[in-house]
């Protein structure tokens, strides 16, 4: 298993040859990032620069080429500025799942307000509504709706928050305060990441299309 903590100072070291005092942030998200990765987890890097421009992208790439397990670095790179007018509902997630390396995400994002947590719930149960009908209709892949319940549980996540106002970063702390339909999604995503899940493309879609359409249904009425 990769020793996050030394990867971490390898890449702090890349970035800051490259870019200096350019760099305002550098944090870790996903599952590297709350304790939860297999040996195959992707590295989920944040990485806030001064500014950011198409040659600041080049420079990063060249700077992160000789890393080990380079293939398993991904992440959120950009400038102070976009960041810090970037939708509230998908910084609700982010403020929450990123720990500090580098100096402190608070210092760069906008103060949270009341209804971010919504807005995140709201906005993600549309996407994953669309991408439910869209794939049933002409993609019929049931890979992409495996991946679409998993990214589900994000959702859960601020619906939770929305609701009681409580936040579970670890799966297993949010399953135990999960009932009905959203237990189930989560218990189907825990199974589809262990490789645990046989059900077919039809009963993962008609799952995750009716608590999408029941999450947009309660948005409304609120």
């Amino acid at each position: 298993m990769m020793e996050i903590e030394n990867w971490m100072k390898q890449y702090c070291g890349a970035v800051r040859a490259a870019f200096g005092d350019r760099v305002r942030y550098i944090g870790l998200q996903g599952s590297r990032g709350r304790g939860e990765a297999g040996p195959d987890s992707d590295i989920d890097v944040v990485c806030i620069l001064d500014s950011c421009s198409l040659q600041d992208l080049e420079t990063y790439r060249a700077a992160v080429k000789d890393l080990p397990d380079r293939d398993k670095l991904c992440g959120f790179v950009s400038g102070t500025a976009e960041l810090a007018a970037w939708d509230r509902g998908e910084l609700f997630q982010f403020r929450r799942d990123t720990t500090d390396w580098c100096g402190h995400l608070a210092d760069l994002l906008p103060p949270e307000e009341p209804g971010d947590a919504r807005r995140a719930l709201h906005q993600g149960a549309c996407g994953l509504y669309h991408l439910c009908c869209h794939n049933f209709l002409h993609g019929r892949s049931r890979e992409a709706v495996a991946e679409a319940c998993k990214a589900a549980v994000f959702l859960l996540q601020a619906k939770l928050y929305a609701e009681q106002g409580l936040y579970c970063r670890r799966r297993s702390d949010l399953e135990q305060h999960l009932t009905g339909q959203d237990l189930e999604i989560l218990q189907t995503a825990q199974a589809l990441k262990a490789g645990e899940c046989r059900e077919d493309l039809t009963a993962l879609t008609d799952r995750l299309f009716a608590w999408c359409r029941d999450v947009i249904g309660q948005q409304k009425a609120i």
